[in-house]
């Protein structure tokens, strides 16, 4: 709905998103679009989405559930029946967007194809979500967010020294693979104003994986350059003042290596003398030289704590950070002043926070609504969207094609 001046009140105001989207990528892409105003409706089994058991609980509740599927609407579905199949149909119609991330070859077997939904709306913009995409020498083969490290070559740079490959903690191929969906899915709806049509596009994970690396990539494909990863956790990894060091509470995290920087540098760690010392003269005579320079600031970093280091290498307007854990991160002054985490109501838990305004407008906000129950919206999508009446609707619910929360 437009504002009396004619404005829109989101940014994504009026497009209708379609999410068949489980476990991460998938669901993370449509939940960019519910930030930024879409109506995204979860079309999930009469049981719940099989991800709103997954762990880590919070007072009965799935944070894993509720991070990706806050803000959005629940059709709770059968799709394994032809009626609830011919809801679908019927909603194919009147939106926007159909995300989907089953395995290549399902949604057809469904019939729900690009070329079958293109026959019902064409406009309809269909984004496909993967292990290793739809097409190439992996396509039927199954994977998750690690896949995408390892094969990209991403596990063999982190870490240090001789240990064994290493794969971050958090989902960095699904969220990237989320965002590359959204930014086509939303340059597609750019392309649609112009040609008033629709079309399909694909991300995965393993192509993501590849673009995680692709410096490394690009210098080995084009010069047969081979990167490898620091010998040790602490310090620059060879390059000076470009890695995490021990403080004396903690550590702190440096990206310092520029030449424009390097006079701030030396004021900032006191050593003036290191400004006129050939051996430091250029960032290859740094590198070469590297010793000497990461026993300096390791000797200065281990006498102030944390934020005292943080504090006095900023006011030399060197970029620097705390290596926080979770319990500091949550309690960063910058997380809760710019809400990027926002506690929201929640049915089971009474409140949860939730990812928040990682996007700042300048006119039209982001919108940050709480995670729905199954089938909540159920009987809202049929009759107020759908127009189907209340007995047909009622008629859907007793031969348990839909499932309602009411």
């Amino acid at each position: 709905m437009a504002s009396d001046n004619g404005q829109l009140k989101t940014p994504l105001e009026g497009i209708r998103v379609l999410d068949l989207g489980r476990y991460q990528a998938g669901p993370r892409c449509a939940l960019m679009f519910a930030r930024m105003g879409a109506e995204v409706i979860k079309v999930e089994s009469v049981r719940g989405d099989e991800s709103r058991a997954n762990g880590p609980r919070v007072r009965g509740q799935s944070a894993y559930w509720v991070q990706y599927n806050s803000g959005k609407k629940s059709l709770a579905i059968n799709l394994r029946t032809e009626k609830g199949k011919d809801v679908l149909r019927d909603l194919v119609k009147v939106s926007d967007i159909f995300l989907q991330n089953f395995r290549p070859g399902t949604i057809d077997i469904m019939g729900f194809g690009y070329e079958k939904l293109r026959e019902m709306n064409p406009k309809i913009i269909m984004i496909n979500v993967s292990a290793y995409g739809q097409y190439g020498p992996n396509r039927d083969k199954v994977g998750f967010d690690p896949i995408g490290q390892a094969m990209g070559g991403l596990m063999s740079l982190t870490g240090y020294g001789d240990l064994p490959p290493i794969k971050t903690y958090f989902p960095l191929i699904d969220r990237i693979t989320a965002l590359h969906a959204c930014i086509g899915a939303l340059a597609a709806l750019r392309e649609r104003e112009i040609s008033g049509k629709g079309q399909a596009l694909e991300v995965c994970l393993a192509d993501t994986g590849f673009t995680t690396n692709e410096i490394p990539i690009s210098a080995y494909l084009g010069g047969g350059v081979e990167t490898t990863r620091p010998d040790t956790a602490i310090g620059g990894g060879g390059t000076p003042f470009g890695g995490m060091y021990e403080t004396e509470d903690g550590h702190v995290i440096l990206a310092a290596g520029n030449d424009n920087m390097w006079p701030r540098v030396c004021e900032a760690l006191e050593h003036p003398e290191w400004l006129n010392d050939p051996r430091f003269a250029t960032r290859d005579d740094r590198t070469e030289n590297v010793d000497v320079l990461e026993e300096g600031i390791s000797e200065w970093l281990k006498l102030r704590s944390t934020k005292q280091a943080v504090e006095d290498l900023s006011a030399h307007s060197i970029p620097c950070a705390p290596v926080n854990t979770t319990e500091q991160a949550a309690n960063e002054p910058q997380l809760h002043e710019r809400e990027i985490m926002m506690e929201v109501p929640d049915p089971v838990a009474g409140t949860m926070w939730v990812s928040g305004k990682s996007i700042k407008f300048s006119r039209t906000p982001m919108v940050v609504g709480s995670a729905p129950t199954v089938g909540q919206h159920t009987r809202e999508v049929l009759t107020e969207l759908l127009g189907y009446s209340n007995e047909e609707a009622q008629a859907l619910v007793d031969d348990e094609v839909v499932g309602v929360d009411d």
